[in-house]
């Protein structure tokens, strides 16, 4: 049986995010295990004092995932298993030994934290999870909804070395879970990055996705955020999958920027996987 994990810090942007995981696993048959991972606050001062007891944070923990159960199953209709998990400790390290245990098919995180601000909690704890975790990770942008499900997904390639770095098992699997089409988006400027061998790649990334029947997309943009962007939008991209070793692209997505739509604001979920 598939399971989704939904890490929450009980934020309105991670409930949103676990709202987003409870309708995708309904929808791909699976199982959700929702997960609080808490560390004990401590006062900084000559001699370090312990705020709230571990006894204290597991239980409030705990009645707070309740809460969110009890909504879930309300929500589904009784129709989707929940369960839940509070572990006590870093979350990078609690999340991936939960994933080695559960082996899931997607960690659903949201893009932000109770802050607001990119970096701080959940938004450097997503990144800390793309970065680290095997398996693939879904950043849903604050407010974005599974709504109708996810029917157009777009692959970020650089086409280069494909066939050593492209995850084809993985996302061959991702879109037909989904039931997916799969549009290849390849962002360049005025072919800066064209070598003698981007053809081949080409090739080889047509034949390993041949009976995906992909559509490939060659988009000229100076800048890939905003090329992958600007055609996620026009095209009702329901999600875009990146390769992170690949892709300088989850850099720009947790930095701000005054000048241009970063891809979670523009309600675009990433997923990312890895080579």
């Amino acid at each position: 049986m598939k399971t989704v994990i939904a890490p929450t810090d009980f934020s309105p942007v991670s409930v949103n995010a676990l709202n987003f995981a409870a309708d995708m696993a309904l929808a791909i048959d699976a199982n959700l295990v929702i997960c609080n991972i808490y560390n004990i606050p401590v006062a900084f001062s000559e001699v370090p004092l312990i705020l709230v007891s571990p006894e204290e944070l597991k239980q409030s923990s705990e009645l707070q995932l309740q809460a969110l159960q009890q909504q879930v199953v309300q929500r589904t209709e009784g129709k989707l298993t929940v369960m839940t998990e509070a572990r006590m400790g870093n979350i990078t390290d609690e999340l991936e030994s939960l994933c080695e245990r559960v082996q899931p098919f997607a960690v659903v995180m949201g893009a932000k934290g109770k802050t607001g601000l990119e970096k701080v909690i959940f938004g450097s704890t997503a990144l800390s999870a793309i970065r680290h975790l095997a398996w693939p990770v879904i950043c849903v942008p604050p407010g974005k909804e599974y709504g109708k499900g996810i029917s157009k997904i777009g692959l970020a390639c650089d086409f280069r070395n494909v066939e050593a770095t492209t995850p084809v098992v993985t996302i061959k699997h991702i879109v037909m879970e989904f039931k997916s089409e799969l549009h290849i988006l390849n962002v360049d400027y005025n072919e800066k990055h064209f070598s003698p061998g981007t053809p081949l790649e080409s090739f080889h990334l047509h034949a390993m996705f041949n009976d995906m029947n992909p559509k490939f997309h060659f988009i000229n943009n100076p800048d890939v955020e905003d090329g992958i962007n600007e055609f996620a939008e026009k095209n009702n991209l329901d999600l875009i999958i990146a390769i992170p070793k690949k892709h300088k692209l989850l850099e720009a997505i947790f930095k701000p920027s005054s000048t241009r739509q970063l891809i979670f604001q523009s309600h675009i979920p990433l997923m990312c996987v890895h080579e």
